[in-house]
């Protein structure tokens, strides 16, 4: 990695005193791998086989603070596995996965990530609200909200809503509205430094700094969010004092109605991961006062494409029709409306009491307004890959399935069509003819995307982007 700037060994050395030694030792050691298991995917099928072979491929190893968490060995490379395609686990570095338990959201609240990209800490809080409540995801740049939006599918989240605004807009939308709120603060990465050589090449006293006032424009912002009595979790990826235990020190000042529960920092030189800080805050039963908050936040949101209210009644039906012949065993989640955005229908996610209901969403730049069922094309319904992701082997009327090491998985992971090898017996016609239509393609009974049957062929629709070499 980059040597490391005399100035900052000096301000670590002024944190850690008698420990600098054993920190500079770790940051020249090779860098921390870990994987979160995404569990309502592993417990909807036969988790336990998968669970094994995971562990005995990956040399996996409990981090001790998420227990779904895992390190493993960097050369394994289990982002290249199947399993990954079909949304078993998020790739995380292990330190990060500590703030998401300490956020502790339960099933039913409504959550918010404010600064939610690559989507690590979406993935984790959405496991943990096990399909009920709702999810927003923000990230404010337009490329990274894509892949928030792409992590998101792949883990079968159907209870999030990924938009793209400034934390200002969201405030002026959104006040006291979330009883749960995760701010992964953009930082100067000091945790980042063996990860990311470029991070240590770029950092400065200065650059701190403006970290610093950056989290100190969210902040007030993501408190205004926050209901009365709700959790607020602050992190970085960072361990200068000035972007942590300063900044909190600073908000707490400002902003009487909240407390400070707990603070934790993670060290690399101390257990498993790059480095971690976060810190703990609630809100008092009655509302922060800051007066300055109306006229800071009149900005209005960018531009979102309207939903066709009518025509997505009309898409539903063809939906629906599509489901009862290929997904018999599935049922949308209850809390939920349609939504049609051009071709493309979603099922958006609108509990009781949801502070953003669909009718609110004009004028707010949203990448995945729910779960994407998929498009309407001259009068006939193709699934969204999201939806395969979403559903179950088990629900569908047509599967294929194969080992997850089989060449067969390997070639549609690649784009290929399949010749449809296997017995007809349940999932042909009673003469023996092929099977036809729309059916899932799994590996070790976990769906990695759409097929569709048609003369002996399993013709694929795995998403070019998506595909491998």
């Amino acid at each position: 990695m980059t040597a490391l700037p005399q100035i900052y060994v000096e301000r670590i050395a002024a944190l850690l005193g008698d420990e600098t030694g054993a920190f500079l030792r770790s940051m020249e050691a090779p860098r921390s791998y870990g994987l979160r298991l995404h569990t309502p995917k592993l417990s909807a099928a036969n988790g336990e086989p998968a669970m094994r072979s995971l562990t005995s491929r990956f040399g996996l190893a409990p981090v001790p603070w998420c227990g779904t968490g895992f390190a493993y060995d960097g050369d394994t490379r289990p982002g290249k596995h199947p399993y990954h395609h079909a949304g078993l686990y998020y790739i995380q570095e292990p330190s990060a996965m500590i703030a998401a338990e300490l956020l502790d959201p339960q099933p039913g609240d409504v959550v918010l990530d404010l600064a939610a990209a690559p989507g690590g800490k979406t993935t984790q809080i959405a496991a943990k609200l096990k399909g009920e409540g709702l999810l927003v995801a923000n990230e404010i740049h337009p490329g990274r909200a894509r892949v928030l939006s792409e992590n998101v599918e792949r883990l079968g989240i159907a209870n999030a809503v990924v938009v793209q605004a400034t934390p200002g807009e969201l405030a002026a939308r959104l006040p006291e509205a979330f009883d749960k709120i995760m701010l992964d603060a953009p930082c100067s990465g000091e945790g980042m430094f063996r990860k990311e050589p470029e991070a240590c090449a770029e950092w400065s006293v200065e650059a701190v700094a403006m970290c610093a006032a950056r989290q100190r424009d969210i902040l007030p912002d993501a408190a205004a969010m926050l209901k009365p009595g709700g959790r607020l979790v602050y992190a970085t990826c960072t361990f200068n004092r000035e972007e942590n235990e300063e900044t909190i020190a600073w908000f707490l000042a400002a902003h009487p109605a909240f407390r400070l529960v707990a603070m934790k920092r993670m060290w690399p030189h101390r257990g498993e991961g790059e480095g971690h800080f976060a810190a703990v805050l609630e809100k008092e039963g009655l509302p922060a006062v800051d007066s300055d908050l109306p006229s800071k936040r009149r900005a209005k949101g960018g531009k979102s494409p309207r939903p066709d209210v009518a025509g997505a009644v009309s898409a539903l039906k063809l939906y629906e029709a599509f489901a009862a012949r290929a997904l018999p065993g599935y049922a949308l989640p209850a809390s939920g409306v349609p939504l049609l955005f051009g071709e493309s229908l979603y099922w958006y996610p609108q509990p009781a009491g949801s502070p953003l209901p669909a009718a609110s969403l004009d004028g707010l730049r949203t990448h995945r307004p729910g779960l994407h069922l998929g498009d309407v094309k001259k009068g006939r319904f193709e699934p969204a890959h999201a939806l395969a992701h979403a559903v179950c082997a088990g629900d569908a009327a047509l599967i294929r399935d194969y080992p997850a090491d089989s060449a067969a998985v390997s070639a549609y992971l690649r784009g290929e069509a399949l010749f449809d090898d296997q017995s007809q017996s349940e999932q042909g016609d009673r003469e023996g003819r092929p099977a036809q239509g729309w059916g899932l393609l799994c590996a070790d009974g976990y769906p990695l995307g759409w097929f569709k049957a048609s003369g002996g062929q399993l013709k694929n629709h795995y998403p070019k982007g998506l595909r491998t070499n």
